[in-house]
């Protein structure tokens, strides 16, 4: 997963017999489980929900998360548009995903692809499929491929259609029942290094520090359940997970739109340097010239910040204290508040250059307007002679 401004580990081939657990360890075998991987892509400006959800002609849904613990509800503003289509199943290494795919239409313009993939196989084989998983380049053709036949579907309710060779994806592993039976803080202790790799995709063994590090970011609901979240992927023991995965999921999307916007501004900043630096006696006085160059500085800053407030008052987590420390845990992961304040960074940047562009604009006007009264005034003065 390609995630910034923190590098990614290199991943190093190694002997795959090496991972596990230990030999006094008892091996598990996943009875019951699910493997959702997720892509995220940026496919407009906005979207208008009510308009897509009239050009689609599959099953749709808005809703918001579902809940079954007792806690206040925790709302997207507006929900997304959901829908499933029936695909082709792929294979990922001796695993294959379901026949299903759900998309999650977000109105401050980003598409989630989620794919599922049927678990019941061991522990250690679990590393095999994260192994596959890792930078997949059929399933990420699919997504794409897929992607682009919904944005062609839903193109009228899009503002400014066009699809980002950017793409988040992340890996969930959700675990509903294991033999031996096991407790949470038991499954970890026991199995720290085998999960630090399924994590970490890495087949080769990972240093102490790396498997505390991969391993270090638990949540627990009720006593039987636990959440262990990474950059790279995230395991659910146990537990209802609905509206964890729907937060992780939301979470890889505002990644995705965070580097988008970094890359918007960064391009936005080059312009708006260009245009302030910009000299020549033929384009001094070219008033016109001047404002198209304010107006479009003045485009990408409001564009830049409407998608900023955007992502960021999407989803509500002010009710569920659980999913608020949820996306907490998972936002520290993905380094979401530096990403943040690098963007407010820049956004700061480009209104002091709107600004110094404006005044700029202004100062050349004035001196038109001087000119023309010096030349109205000679011409006054020269009047005077003419017979």
């Amino acid at each position: 997963m390609d995630v910034q401004p923190h590098t990614s580990p290199t991943r190093r081939d190694a002997d795959p017999a090496s991972a596990g657990a230990s030999a006094s360890t008892p091996a598990l075998f996943v009875e019951k489980g699910t493997c959702h991987v997720v892509f995220a892509y940026e496919v407009g400006l906005s979207i208008d929900l009510d308009q897509a959800e009239r050009h689609i002609t599959s099953a749709t849904r808005r809703d918001s998360i579902k809940y079954k613990r007792r806690a206040p509800q925790v709302e997207y503003r507006p929900a997304p548009l959901r829908l499933r289509t029936v695909v082709q199943c792929i294979s990922a290494g001796d695993f294959t995903t379901d026949a299903t795919v759900e998309y999650v239409i977000y109105d401050f313009g980003a598409v989630s692809v989620a794919y599922r993939i049927p678990l019941r196989a061991s522990l250690e084989h679990l590393l095999h499929l994260s192994d596959a998983l890792y930078d997949n380049a059929r399933l990420r053709a699919d997504s794409r491929h897929g992607v682009e036949q919904l944005v062609a579907t839903i193109a009228p309710a899009i503002k400014r259609p066009f699809i980002t060779d950017l793409v988040e994806d992340y890996v969930i592993f959700q675990v509903d029942a294991v033999t031996p039976a096991v407790g949470p803080r038991e499954f970890v202790r026991d199995h720290a290094a085998l999960l630090a790799q399924i994590l970490r995709a890495e087949l080769q063994p990972l240093a102490p520090e790396e498997i505390n590090d991969a391993t270090s970011c638990r949540l627990s609901y009720a006593v039987d359940d636990v959440a262990i979240i990474d950059w790279n992927a995230t395991f659910l023991l146990h537990g209802d997970v609905e509206d964890v995965i729907a937060v992780l999921e939301y979470a890889n999307v505002e990644l995705l739109e965070m580097r988008h916007l970094d890359d918007q501004l960064d391009v936005a900043l080059d312009q708006s340097y260009d245009t302030f630096a910009r000299k020549g006696a033929a384009r001094l006085y070219n008033v016109r010239s001047r404002s198209e160059e304010l107006r479009r500085v003045a485009e990408m800053q409001i564009d830049s910040a409407l998608l900023f407030e955007g992502v960021n008052n999407a989803l509500k987590l002010l009710g569920d204290q659980f999913l608020a420390r949820v996306y907490r845990a998972v936002a520290d992961r993905f380094h979401l508040p530096e990403w943040d304040a690098n963007i407010i960074r820049k956004l700061s940047t480009l209104e002091s250059i709107y600004q110094k562009l404006s005044d700029k604009r202004s100062a050349h006007r004035m001196e038109v307007l001087e000119w023309i009264i010096i030349i109205l005034i000679a011409v006054s003065i020269l009047i005077t002679f003419v017979p």
